[in-house]
């Protein structure tokens, strides 16, 4: 029943990665804990294939119409891909299994992981539910601030390789402040940055001799698949500006409760 469950919430990550271009991602690890009944950690390696791989699929539509900028994808992924590479294959091995301990009170690595990940949700869902004036990037200057997205993509990298997420909330923002893209050219854009960097994050565990179970990663990317082409279908119909504060408030409620059950009530 699980698993069922667990096929039909993959579908629900593709879609709202196809209708509103970032958040669904983040759906991803909580999902393969506590619906899959997968640890921490493999979760994280798992999600970087399932949102690589899935983001990629979406992004080809995009790319078909000239909806991706191809110079703000090099100067965002190489930056980011380095980041995540070198966080899955020495950063993510090299933490101990016990971060911390208060008496009888053992904060281990597992809840390290599962805690600033649910501390990423609650960021992302503000970020959701918040509605931001973007100013009108033909008023801005092209390029001005391409520094600054080549250092976001450093951060971003770092904790996609920590928490296995595709981190569009971060993404489409720099995007279209930073570099004045179009939102329609900055949810493509970012689908194919979070697919190269999740995928050579991927890369960095087979290479750090990570175990991995193929044939389930293969299922739940097609349900994941199947997701986001509904949801691109279904974003020529529904704007997903009016999806995302509905969605983010659902965000924020699954990251409170990730972080109440790995502290409060862990027993």
């Amino acid at each position: 029943m699980n698993e069922i469950i667990g096929y039909a919430l993959s579908i629900i990550i593709g879609i709202s990665l196809g209708l509103i271009g970032g958040g669904g991602s983040i759906l991803t690890v909580p999902i393969l804990v506590y619906v899959f009944g997968l640890g921490p950690e493999i979760s994280t390696s798992y999600s970087l294939f399932i949102v690589g791989l899935t983001a990629l699929a979406g992004s080809f539509n995009y790319y078909r119409n000239g909806l991706v900028n191809l110079k703000a994808v090099l100067i965002f992924s190489v930056p980011s891909l380095i980041a995540v590479f070198l966080t899955r294959k020495f950063i993510m091995p090299a933490l101990p299994d016990v971060i911390l301990t208060l008496g009888s009170f053992r904060y281990s690595k597992p809840m390290f992981i599962m805690t600033v990940f649910a501390a990423l949700m609650i960021a992302a869902s503000v970020s959701m539910i918040k509605k931001s004036k973007i100013p009108d990037p033909s008023k801005m200057k092209p390029g001005h601030h391409y520094t600054l997205i080549f250092l976001e993509g450093i951060v971003v990298g770092m904790l996609t390789g920590f928490v296995g997420a595709g981190g569009g909330f971060l993404i489409i923002p720099a995007l279209v402040l930073l570099a004045g893209l179009p939102m329609k050219e900055a949810v493509g854009t970012s689908l194919l940055i979070i697919a190269i960097k999740s995928l050579i994050g991927f890369t960095g565990d087979i290479s750090a001799g990570v175990n991995i179970d193929w044939i389930f990663l293969a299922v739940i990317s097609v349900f994941t698949i199947a997701g986001i082409i509904t949801g691109s279908t279904l974003a020529k119909k529904i704007h997903g500006d009016k999806l995302k504060p509905a969605f983010g408030w659902f965000v924020l409620a699954m990251g409170i409760y990730i972080m109440l059950r790995e502290t409060v009530f862990k027993g």
